[in-house]
């Protein structure tokens, strides 16, 4: 099982990335999906998750109506178009799969994630 996300780079303040994790060995449709990030010397943080099909999406309030998750079943890929980005976005961002799926209430739990990605750097400048 692999994770491969991308999409990371150098961006300024109010401008726009969009990362995207493909994956390979499981059946993406099988799993809920998240994206997390971890600044240096913070925990990671959970960013935003989407249910199987993609019908509950789910983001942290430091995000929400900036952020927005999306998955292609077809392709095995889930996105993270990142919009009004600010410095205090600036992270690793990592994609994961959760083979029980993913609820409101466990969203944001790292324990409910089976697999993780190697993580892609954003970085915003000020």
């Amino acid at each position: 099982v692999q994770l491969q996300a991308s999409g990371g780079g150098l961006v300024q303040a109010g401008g726009s990335l969009r990362l995207s994790c493909a994956a390979s060995g499981l059946t993406a449709s099988n799993c809920g999906m998240g994206w997390f990030r971890q600044a240096p010397g913070k925990e990671r943080e959970f960013i935003a998750a989407i249910s199987r099909r993609g019908g509950s999406r789910y983001y942290a309030d430091s995000v929400k109506g900036r952020l927005t998750i999306s998955r292609d079943n077809a392709k095995n890929t889930v996105d993270l178009q990142m919009n009004s980005l600010k410095p205090e976005d600036t992270a690793v961002y990592y994609c994961a799969a959760s083979f029980s799926g993913v609820t409101a209430a466990d969203k944001d739990k790292v324990g409910r994630y089976s697999f993780w990605g190697q993580g892609t750097q954003v970085t915003v400048s000020s």
